[in-house]
């Protein structure tokens, strides 16, 4: 996201037809802005972000870059830390040693992270770099977003996405878009920002799910799991002690995304049957929340 000089003047969002850039475009509509939208998706390169970062140059008018990030570029390592904030930065070698799935795509996040924040302090742009946990909630696309193919893979039975959620941050796609914006018109804003509101383990969020939707099959058990996971924690403090206020619960971010993709047909509305052969359907919230216990998703800074 790149903006020119004058206030509520326009601003430039890349990738404007995904999940993020959807939301953002009626965000910043919202408060007024001007917005110049392209429908490309800038590959996630060293090079596609420097032709960004030329043009932004070459534009001499551009007055703040916001780039947003990924928590792939935090916290993949041989060995995962109790803590990660803006100051970590993923094992590059140990990414591409492994080969873990997503390898290619933190690797290259992180190249194309630190030639951008190379570039723009050589050339004296001011680059704000937002890295965002998995993100989740309600979207305007007519396809699940992949964040949320991970998110919900629990009620979708997608066991290849269980070991991402292992020991999960989330934070949800308003929060997120507000964050952004909130960066963007911050004076004092520089660096890295990481922005994640509430830390969870598998079992923490299938025992809210279960209870929150009890129409869905949600396992109990994962093999190859630990039962006694402790929650790795994505600090947001820099971001909060700017001034930024965090606005959702797990529970808000869940009930949007669910109730979007049964309005969009894109999961079935119940995946256990009853004695009498019917689903049990009830719409999402109807019900308060699950009560969290130690397992349950931890929010703090």
């Amino acid at each position: 996201m790149t903006g020119g000089a004058a206030a509520k003047g326009p601003v430039v969002v890349t990738g404007a037809s995904g999940f993020l850039g959807s939301w953002l475009v009626m965000k910043l509509l919202q408060a007024g802005y001007t917005v110049r939208a392209t429908n490309e998706v800038i590959k996630p390169t060293v090079e596609g972000m420097m032709s960004i970062m030329r043009a932004c140059k070459e534009a001499g008018t551009v007055r703040r870059i916001v780039f947003t990030s990924s928590a792939g570029t935090v916290s993949i390592e041989e060995r995962t830390r109790p803590v990660y904030d803006q100051d970590n930065w993923s094992d590059i070698e140990f990414c591409r040693r492994v080969k873990m799935t997503g390898w290619m795509y933190f690797v290259s996040k992180s190249l194309a992270e630190k030639a951008a924040m190379a570039y723009a302090s050589e050339h004296g742009l001011d680059l704000i770099s937002i890295i965002p946990t998995l993100v989740v909630g309600p979207f305007l696309s007519a396809a699940m977003p992949p964040s949320l193919v991970t998110a919900l893979a629990l009620l979708t039975g997608n066991e290849a996405h269980y070991s991402i959620l292992k020991q999960v941050q989330f934070v949800h796609l308003d929060d997120l878009c507000d964050a952004e914006i909130f960066l963007f018109e911050s004076p004092a804003a520089a660096g890295r920002y990481v922005c994640s509101s509430h830390d969870v383990t598998i079992h923490g969020l299938a025992a809210l799910l279960r209870e929150r939707y009890p129409e869905y099959y949600v396992p109990e058990r994962f093999p190859g799991i630990d039962d006694d996971l402790q929650l790795v924690h994505f600090s947001s403090k820099k971001l909060l002690d700017h001034g930024f206020t965090f606005r959702y619960t797990v529970e808000d971010m869940f009930d949007a995304a669910i109730r979007t993709c049964r309005e969009k047909g894109l999961i079935p509305l119940a995946t256990v049957v009853g004695a009498d052969g019917s689903g049990s359907v009830r719409a999402p919230g109807d019900e308060k929340g699950a009560t969290l216990g130690a397992e349950g998703p931890a929010v703090g800074a």
